[in-house]
């Protein structure tokens, strides 16, 4: 069974490149915050929306490992799950070269809710993200 619950296919931009060729590190965390954004869209709410209702999921901390290189004009696909543990959400993200599936990148974003400026569970964010979570 794939434990990935989200998948969204992207390519390498030339201004994402440094001067070695390949893909500058911080692009990488862009990718990654842009597929969880994509992933939340497809459950029928935004970022923007949880905010105007007083729900801010900020990141408390974030891992990557790099794999192997992107470089311009790559495709790739980066895949998402999510599990909850305790008041986080960590979400478990890596990113493939298509078309090989080569990794390139493993990573875990461990986010947390604040509701009104203050670090609390969402009820919201729990109600939709239950059916996602992987035990």
């Amino acid at each position: 069974m794939d434990k990935y619950i989200f998948e969204l296919k992207m390519k390498v931009r030339d201004y994402e490149c440094d001067l070695q060729g390949i893909v500058n590190n911080a692009n990488y965390q862009h990718y990654i915050e842009h597929t969880r954004h994509e992933f939340l869209c497809s459950t029928g709410i935004s970022f923007a929306e949880l905010h105007r209702q007083g729900t801010d999921p900020v990141v408390a901390r974030l891992n990557m490992a790099f794999k192997t290189p992107l470089t311009s004009r790559d495709e790739f696909v980066s895949k998402l799950y999510v599990r909850k543990e305790g008041i986080k959400y960590v979400f478990y993200q890596d990113i493939f070269r298509l078309p090989d599936m080569k990794p390139v990148l493993k990573s875990s974003v461990e986010t947390v809710c604040l509701i009104h400026g203050k670090l609390s569970e969402s009820e919201l964010l729990n109600q939709i993200l239950s059916p996602y979570l992987n035990q």
